[in-house]
């Protein structure tokens, strides 16, 4: 277990993202017990007038103008950096030698601006962890020259037409020098061991304690009170890009007795589907985060009906560790990612499948299954998933 060392977290999601974010949660374990120091990516020349009136591009304007501080502690052995640098915006241009020229001068200029924090907080002998970073993070291991370079993988970044444009080309080659690729899927280590021997799978962590029904007393959402049982029920963003509108048509048309919840925004194919003229299927919604524990115990079975595409293939879903994290029997998409989950799921692909899936969980669920798939997924701590991520660093120095 790495410990007493200085890490430095590069990425693509800033500190002040809105958003939930792994490599947040990775970080801010990760200074449990050692020295980190955060860094955003520096603003850029498209986004200083594009998105001028955010408070995120104020801020870094602010810091460009010397008005506000770089360097920020916001905890125990804990800094965020916003670099006092401005690069250019890159990734219009056609792959090839200008992109890698002005890509060099942009990584040239971001490690020039973290290296007076790292002398300002006397980092040594520190650790690079980079989050998805293909651009900015591709020649960060010559110019700070950090004693081990960690690359992490998490989403199948070259399959998003942003990244894909010269990331086929750029990621393989970050890979083949990191001294070690972490991955949260079976899938993006395989695509790791093409251009590295040491790629590990080093699993997920999760906040499953907000879905821990033995130590918090979470009560059923009371709108779910007055529907029929069983509820077949999913909770999240129902987007049509990752979620199959016809599995859950044609399913819902298969069992009219079955109740159907859904829970979380809708985009407008889900808005226009025919789920919402059908009598067993119900929209409750967006809800606030802590709310939906109660919703998923409310839940007989609970559903991640998931497309299989490029955006779904991979991904680690955490959803699952949440549904699982309270003993739920679960029915999902069959993709590799979820293979992960195998023991502890229902794997289908068509409406059929999920019919018959739905139906076996439901028969066959007991006290001894849901114990099993609680100590599964809460086994999926961010303190058990750092630790794993540092073993597989210390495995790549042997």
């Amino acid at each position: 277990m790495i410990t007493g060392r200085d890490i430095i977290v590069i990425g693509i999601q800033a500190w002040d993202i809105e958003i939930g974010s792994n490599c947040k949660n990775i970080a801010v374990e990760m200074a449990k017990n050692n020295r980190v120091l955060y860094v955003n990516q520096p603003l850029d020349r498209k986004s200083q007038y594009a998105e001028k009136n955010t408070d995120k591009v104020r801020l870094r304007k602010a810091v460009l103008r010397g008005e506000q501080a770089a360097l920020k502690k916001e905890m125990d052995n804990f800094w965020v950096l916003n670099p006092r640098t401005l690069i250019e915006s890159n990734n219009w241009l056609p792959d090839g030698p200008l992109f890698d020229w002005l890509n060099r001068i942009n990584n040239n200029r971001f490690a020039e601006a973290i290296k007076p924090a790292l002398e300002e907080l006397k980092f040594k002998d520190f650790i690079i962890f980079n989050d998805s970073s293909m651009f900015l993070g591709l020649f960060q291991k010559e110019l700070l020259k950090p004693d081990l370079y960690i690359y992490y993988m998490r989403d199948y970044l070259t399959k998003n037409p942003y990244w894909k444009k010269h990331g086929v080309r750029i990621e393989p080659k970050l890979i083949a020098k990191a001294d070690v690729v972490c991955n949260n899927s079976t899938l993006y280590t395989e695509y790791g061991l093409k251009y590295n021997s040491h790629s590990y799978m080093v699993g997920q962590g999760c906040e499953v304690d907000d879905f821990n029904d033995d130590i918090k007393d979470i009560k059923v959402a009371e709108d779910l009170v007055e529907f029929d049982k069983p509820i077949i029920g999913y909770v999240g963003f129902l987007s049509s890009r990752r979620l199959s509108i016809n599995l859950l048509e044609e399913l819902a048309e298969l069992e009219t007795k079955w109740t159907f919840i859904f829970v979380g925004p809708e985009d407008e194919n889900f808005k226009e589907s025919r789920l919402h003229q059908m009598q067993n299927v119900h929209f409750l919604g967006s809800r606030n985060p802590e709310e939906l524990p109660g919703y998923i115990k409310g839940f007989t079975v609970c559903l991640n009906p998931q497309q299989v595409n490029d955006a779904t293939i991979g991904n680690y879903p955490r959803k699952i560790d949440e549904y699982l994290a309270m003993g739920k029997p679960t029915v999902a998409s069959s993709t590799k990612a979820m293979e992960y989950f195998s023991d502890y799921t229902y794997l289908g692909v068509t409406a059929e499948d999920y019919q018959k899936l739905i139906q076996l969980a439901l028969d066959e669920d007991s006290e001894e299954k849901q114990k099993g798939r609680k100590d599964f997924a809460r086994s999926h701590t961010w303190a058990n998933n750092v630790k794993s991520i540092f073993e597989a660093a210390e495995n790549s120095e042997k």
